[in-house]
């Protein structure tokens, strides 16, 4: 993966960084941010990223964590945001948690006090007799999708002060498919929704 030290006359603009041109670049980026620095590739992101948020319930230090991020930062969420425990396991998100903002909130009241002082819709993705259709449902641009742990899925506290929770449309035997798998397939609803709707 990567590639090797820059071949010539080294190119010139202060996002380069020397080393990375020196000994070659090796990290997991798009091709566009090679041999850039770190602090130069967020701040570029930072002038691109999404109106939606990401926030996911880690009480019992869930694993699927690390992956959410990292699938958040493939999607260009605006923050991702930790509700709980503030340890969560990395591994999963491919050091992307370093071009990627995540905030922490001790707490539910926490977070919803940040929410709304944002203006951010509120969004829980469950499975709840009350939860309509991701397929079908009208998301909001300014909203933050929040997801449950895996295993006991979204907290009730979370559920009450959601404007609305969805559920994804499942066909097989299972009753409900990964916390990680679920953000992905929201965070593209909401890229088709206000990404691609806009270029057609």
């Amino acid at each position: 993966m990567g590639v090797g030290p820059w071949e010539g006359e080294w190119p010139e603009g202060e996002h380069y960084d020397p080393d990375l041109l020196e000994n070659g670049d090796r990290r997991n980026v798009a091709d566009k941010y090679r041999y850039w620095s770190m602090e130069a590739v967020v701040a570029d992101l930072d002038t691109r990223r999404h109106d939606f948020h990401i926030a996911i319930e880690n009480w019992q230090h869930d694993m699927n964590i690390g992956t959410v991020v990292r699938t958040a930062n493939a999607f260009l969420a605006k923050e991702v945001h930790i509700i709980g425990r503030r340890r969560w396991n990395k591994r999963g998100a491919m050091v992307t948690d370093r071009y990627q903002h995540v905030r922490h909130h001790p707490t539910v009241e926490d977070f919803v006090s940040w929410a709304q002082g944002e203006g951010l819709a509120i969004i829980g993705i469950d499975i709840f007799p009350d939860s309509q259709k991701l397929e079908t449902y009208d998301l909001p641009r300014n909203c933050v999708l929040v997801f449950g742990q895996e295993g006991p899925g979204l907290s009730e506290e979370v559920h009450q002060v959601a404007e609305t929770t969805l559920s994804i449309e499942q066909f097989g035997s299972t009753r409900s498919i990964n916390a990680a798998s679920a953000a992905g397939i929201a965070m593209h609803a909401w890229i088709r929704r206000h990404v691609f709707s806009q270029s057609v």
